[in-house]
């Protein structure tokens, strides 16, 4: 099951009732939390910026490693937190702008990110070391 309210008590109520069930996060920035607490990994955003952190991070979480895990988490929280200064898919299409993956376009009745929300979400990439 996808977890994505952002209650961590809420998964944690899912995994002691369901104890067989797969719980995976659909929130980035509570990967590592909803991971400690015996989820299974995650539906991430992220993924489409830095695959080879989120996919570690989830592996060394998964082999117990913890800190390198939170390593990881600590690395790319600001920009977790990022992907939702506006709509998905808006702020994740412009960072796959800035580091030229593709170009921002979406389709209406979205817009183009504000400026300020660009500059957070450069801020947040260079923070990551995604870009330089």
């Amino acid at each position: 099951i996808k977890e994505a309210t952002g209650s961590m008590d809420q998964t944690s109520e899912i995994i002691a009732l369901c104890p067989n069930l797969a719980v995976v996060s659909g929130d980035d920035s509570l990967t590592l939390p909803l991971m400690s607490i015996g989820g299974k990994g995650v539906i991430s955003v992220l993924s489409n910026l830095a695959p080879a952190l989120v996919s570690k991070q989830v592996a060394l979480a998964l082999d117990n490693d913890w800190a390198g895990a939170r390593a990881i988490h600590l690395r790319l929280f600001k920009l977790a937190r990022a992907m939702f200064v506006d709509t998905n898919p808006i702020p994740v299409k412009e960072a796959c702008e800035v580091m030229q993956l593709c170009n921002s376009d979406v389709r209406l009745p979205m817009t183009t990110l504000s400026e300020e929300g660009k500059k957070t979400v450069r801020a947040a990439l260079e923070a990551a070391g995604e870009i330089a």
